[in-house]
Formats: C-alpha cells, sequence, structure tokens
C-alpha cells in the first residue's frame, strides 16, 4: 500500500507581533522542513484579513485525507483558522507570533515557536469545544466561531479604544487605554439570558469565554474548560473606580473572581442584549448585540500535545 503524503499548508501575517512572524519564518520553514522531511509543506503569506480569510477557506475546501492547515501569527490569524476549520474536521495548527496568543494560553497549547512545531510534527489531534456567535455582526456575517472570549462592557471598550490608537505599543498603550476608560465608564444596562432564563441588570463586564483568556493574557473566564461543553460567564456587578483598579491587576491570575461583586455561571447558550453595547471577541471586533452564544462540543480539531499517560 502506498503511505499517503501529510501535505500541510502554512498561512502566514507576516506583520503580526510587530514583524515578529516575519523575522521568524526562516527558522520556522527550516524547522518544519527538519521535523517532517516526509511532508509537502507550502508556505503562503497574507497581504491581509481578508486575503487570509480567502486562502484559509480555500484550503479546507480543498482539504482531504492527511491535510492539515497551520495558522502563524496572533490572535487575530488564529480566529481565521478557527472560523475557517470549524467543523470540518481538518486538523488546524497554531504556530504563535503575535503579542498575546491568548487562545494557545487559554487551551493549553505551545505559546513558543519551537514547542509548537514539534506538537504540530507529532500529528497528535483531539477535537475541542468552540463557541459560535449568532448576530448581525460588523462584518456583515451572520456567525462567528470564537476560541476564546466574547467580552462587552469595561473591557470591550478598553479593546476598542487600543485597537484603533494611531500607533501600537503593546502593555503601554493598553494601560493608557485602561486609563482613559476608567476616568468615565459608568456601568452597563444588560438584558442576557442563560440557558432559557431572562435576567436584566448592571454591569461593569459580561464575559462569556470557550477558552478563559482574552486581553493578552487575562483570565476573565478562570474555570473555562475546552473538553467540557460549556460555557463560562463572567459578570462583574457595580463596583467603586477604587475597586475596579484593583480587580484590574487580578485579571491575569484569575483571583479577582474571589471578589464578592464577580458572578460566575455555566450554560449552554447564552443571550446578550443592551442599548449601547458592543461586543469584542478573539481581541477582533464583533459588533452590536443582540448575540446568541452557543457552547459547541468538539468542534475544532487541533495540533495538540499528546497526553502524558502514566507509565
Amino acid at each position: 500500500m502506498t503511505e499517503v503524503r501529510r501535505r500541510l499548508t502554512l498561512l502566514v501575517n507576516p506583520s503580526s507581533g510587530r514583524g515578529k512572524a516575519r523575522r521568524l519564518l526562516p527558522r520556522v520553514v527550516a524547522e518544519l522542513g527538519r521535523l517532517l522531511p516526509d511532508a509537502d509543506v507550502t508556505v503562503r503569506l497574507t497581504t491581509d484579513y481578508a486575503d487570509a480569510r480567502a486562502q484559509a477557506s480555500r484550503v479546507i475546501g480543498e482539504a482531504s485525507g492527511s491535510d492539515g492547515l497551520l495558522m502563524m501569527g496572533g490572535d487575530g490569524m488564529t480566529s481565521i483558522g478557527l472560523n475557517a476549520a470549524a467543523q470540518s474536521g481538518v486538523p488546524l495548527g497554531i504556530v504563535p507570533a503575535g503579542t498575546g496568543n491568548d487562545f494557545c494560553r487559554g487551551v493549553g497549547l505551545p505559546t513558543t515557536v519551537d514547542q509548537a512545531l514539534a506538537v504540530i510534527a507529532a500529528g497528535h489531534t483531539e477535537d475541542l469545544d468552540l463557541m459560535s456567535v449568532d448576530g448581525e455582526l460588523v462584518d456583515g456575517s451572520q456567525r462567528r466561531w470564537v476560541g476564546s472570549i466574547l467580552s462587552s462592557g469595561f473591557d470591550e471598550k478598553v479593546n476598542w479604544r487600543n485597537n484603533h490608537l494611531p500607533i501600537s505599543l503593546g502593555a503601554p498603550s493598553y494601560a493608557y487605554s485602561v486609563i482613559i476608560e476608567l476616568a468615565k465608564f459608568k456601568p452597563l444596562a444588560y438584558r442576557i439570558e442563560i440557558d432559557g432564563v431572562p435576567r436584566e441588570l448592571d454591569s461593569i463586564l459580561i464575559a462569556v469565554g470557550n477558552a478563559g483568556v482574552f486581553g493578552g493574557g487575562m483570565k476573565g473566564c478562570p474555570d473555562a474548560d475546552v473538553r467540557d461543553g460549556l460555557l463560562d460567564v463572567t459578570i462583574v456587578h457595580p463596583v467603586g473606580r477604587g475597586t475596579l483598579i484593583k480587580l484590574l491587576p487580578r485579571l491575569f491570575d484569575g483571583t479577582f473572581a474571589k471578589h464578592p461583586a464577580v458572578e460566575l455561571l455555566r450554560a449552554t447558550e447564552v443571550g446578550i442584549d443592551g442599548d449601547g453595547l458592543f461586543g469584542m471577541a478573539d481581541g477582533e471586533e464583533l459588533g452590536r448585540p443582540p448575540f446568541t452564544c452557543r457552547a459547541v462540543p468538539g468542534a475544532i480539531r487541533l495540533y495538540t500535545p499528546a497526553p502524558a499517560w502514566p507509565s
């Protein structure tokens, strides 16, 4: 019997990580050649997100057998890969070269290039959960697959401002956006539905998570698990600015969730609506609600580290 050659297509956003992806690409290509000498590896640069979406969709549409799609860049490229490969059965590999790499952190994938390539080369795959979000979205679509978190409220406003700054400096830019928004932020009025049960409430932030990390390493849904078939919901009830300032750093280790103003829930379906709200998902603009979020078990096949079984 003739062995089927493994065929991988690597899509690269050369500007990810302020040029990090472009600098790393020669090393990545060389390492893939060393680890997978018998595989057919095709490398394609993307010119922008629209081009990346088109190329990723084409790769998935033409895939067969042992083919796989690899995305090299930040969370934006990861999101494009997730949306192209969702429910296709085609394995997706993530080569992290962005500034946040939140999906990798939340799922337990490597956040360094060499380790990520080793995982991809080993070929172990796992079907993990995604979140589907339905609504009238800013890109004209009605559905987005979300790997990490949909956020609205204070964090969304900070991310929106940060994404629209004329110059991005990473953490300093994000800190600047936090300070500006903190000075004028007021709790927002939400209408939500948790597994069919409606609620109306004022909140500083509501996040719905598949994996639990967003905003460059913040654990917005600290107990999220991409293998449990559930969404995690974080509600931050109104607090004073002083308390909010103290809570923000604790997002990075998840200990903010111990504060009595923080409510954690789990559900299979979550509806979000409210006047003046805007949603961000996986670091990208989603649009204005209403949104319907659903847990979809096993929706994405990922190259993941093989389990370390006890001997």
